[in-house]
């Protein structure tokens, strides 16, 4: 009988790194000669930013917000393993990995039968330098079993329902899947105890205009890529709603439990332009949570995505959908846990929606 649990996550990718680099992105921006040194002086921060930073550089605060994020994933794998899922279905961003110059498709499901990869060869934006926290080699290899038969089925059910997604059976330029996917499974099983559940990749164009100009990354302010260098633009906010709500009914009417997982932080540093990259639009995903919490769809599909983007908010994409989900199943979290951090690139957000 299907059954659909609903959860929300970070795939964070410094998390992956030691504390003492977990602040790599901001320090990398700060580097940047265009940015004003004024607003580069700790002591023009935000209060919040300089509190992060403390008199260690941040290094305390790393340890903090490491085991604020673990206490989450913690919660979120509990869920997952007292729901045993036929398969997990997760959103996530592919970010000039899989899909690079030559397709860039709005929506991918990657209906494998199995996932092989090397992580930590795969020197992702944002991925740690200098080792990953479990010490693990640059040849380590993930097997993770994946649910070709259900990909295959929401693909089918997606194009019925008006939305025309791409599928694969095996990758493009990767041995595995992206970041947002193997960080995901990494964090889920941060202990190193074993995943055994078989998970479903869909893949969101989330970067959009900035997905082939920057690389999966960003650039400095004064060799940022505008006007005809950028790229055609990502799927809206409110069609990525509608396709989680088309997702929900597809899997609604299939036999398999499915637990459908949101994989991303919210507003990231190095996008948030107005902040000059220094750190996350904290105002703004503040009101995307207290939304959430109270199941104000009508926010989240209602954002246009210029508004998303003016944040620095693009890989809260993965996040629409879920919410879109959720709103088509009139279900509101039963718990939540909001991270911020002017320091550490992004503010990080857990949710669990049960089944009912």
């Amino acid at each position: 009988m299907a059954e659909i649990l609903g959860l929300g996550m970070t795939h964070y990718p410094p998390l992956a790194g030691r504390d003492e680099n977990m602040a790599g992105i901001l320090r990398g921006t700060l580097r940047d000669p265009a940015i004003p040194a004024e607003v580069k002086d700790p002591s023009n921060w935000p209060e919040p930013m300089q509190r992060e930073r403390g008199s260690d550089d941040g290094k305390a605060a790393a340890v903090a917000h490491r085991a604020a994020l673990l206490r989450g994933f913690q919660r979120i794998r509990a869920e997952l393993d007292e729901f045993r899922p036929d398969f997990v279905l997760i959103w996530g961003d592919d970010q000039y990995e899989n899909f690079t110059e030559d397709i860039i498709p709005p929506f991918c499901i990657l209906a494998y039968d199995f996932i092989e990869a090397q992580p930590w060869a795969l020197k992702a934006p944002g991925m740690p330098g200098g080792g990953n926290v479990w010490a693990e080699p640059e040849n380590a290899v993930f097997r993770i079993r994946s649910h070709r038969e259900g990909g295959k089925l929401l693909a089918s059910g997606l194009i019925r329902e008006g939305f025309d997604v791409c599928y694969a059976y095996r990758p493009l330029h990767l041995q595995g899947v992206g970041h947002a996917f193997l960080n995901s499974v990494a964090y889920l099983d941060y202990d190193r105890k074993g995943f055994d559940h078989a998970i479903v990749c869909f893949s969101i164009n989330c970067y959009g205009s900035k997905v082939i100009a920057f690389k999966g990354g960003a650039g400095r302010f004064g060799e940022t890529p505008t006007g005809d260098d950028l790229d055609p633009p990502s799927p809206s906010p409110q069609r990525c709603f509608d396709l989680g709500a088309a997702t929900a009914r597809v899997l609604k009417a299939s036999p398999y439990r499915v637990a459908i997982v949101a994989s991303s932080s919210w507003s990231h540093a190095f996008l948030h332009d107005k902040a000059w990259r220094l750190h996350p639009d904290v105002e703004s995903d503040r009101a995307f949570y207290e939304a959430l919490k109270s199941g104000n769809y009508s926010k989240w599909r209602n954002t246009s995505l210029a508004a998303l983007e003016d944040s620095g908010q693009q890989e809260m994409l993965n996040w629409f959908c879920l919410a879109g989900a959720m709103s088509e199943l009139q279900r509101k979290p039963s718990w939540t846990e909001f991270i911020e951090s002017y320091l550490f690139n992004s503010d990080k957000c857990f949710a669990v929606f049960p089944p009912r």
